[in-house]
């Protein structure tokens, strides 16, 4: 993970951050979960982004979610209870680097996805420019 560019400010901005990077990902769509938006990939959720605070969550897998809670505890949390054990991570967009957000984005995403479009994606990655 990384984690030393700007920060990516509040409310409806931390949003269209999220949007930006999500979206950018193969078979990602936006939807709403009770109000708020969210970003899914074969149907499940993979992110949302609040609107009227400067918070994320992120599904991340279990040894994820531990490293960066460690890397940034005061920005980083589970989720409570039962979705927090699960992998979901509140991230405070206003207290992480940009580029570190849309690697938890990335990871949450490749978490979500279809074996099949996570291997196309890493292929992709993995092409020179």
């Amino acid at each position: 993970m990384s984690g030393d560019a700007e920060t990516t400010g509040e409310g409806r901005g931390s949003v269209e951050a999220v949007a930006r990077v999500a979206l950018g990902l193969p078979g990602a769509v936006q939807g709403a979960h009770f109000d708020t938006p969210d970003f899914r990939v074969g149907g499940r959720i993979f992110c949302t982004a609040r609107t009227r605070e400067p918070l994320a969550m992120v599904k991340l897998p279990q040894e994820i979610q531990t490293a960066v809670m460690i890397q940034r505890p005061e920005a980083i949390t589970p989720a409570a209870g039962a979705w927090g054990r699960g992998g979901a991570t509140l991230v405070r967009i206003d207290l992480v680097p940009a580029d570190l957000l849309a690697d938890l984005i990335v990871s949450a995403w490749r978490h979500a996805a279809p074996e099949s479009l996570v291997a196309a994606y890493l292929a992709d990655q993995e092409r020179p420019q």
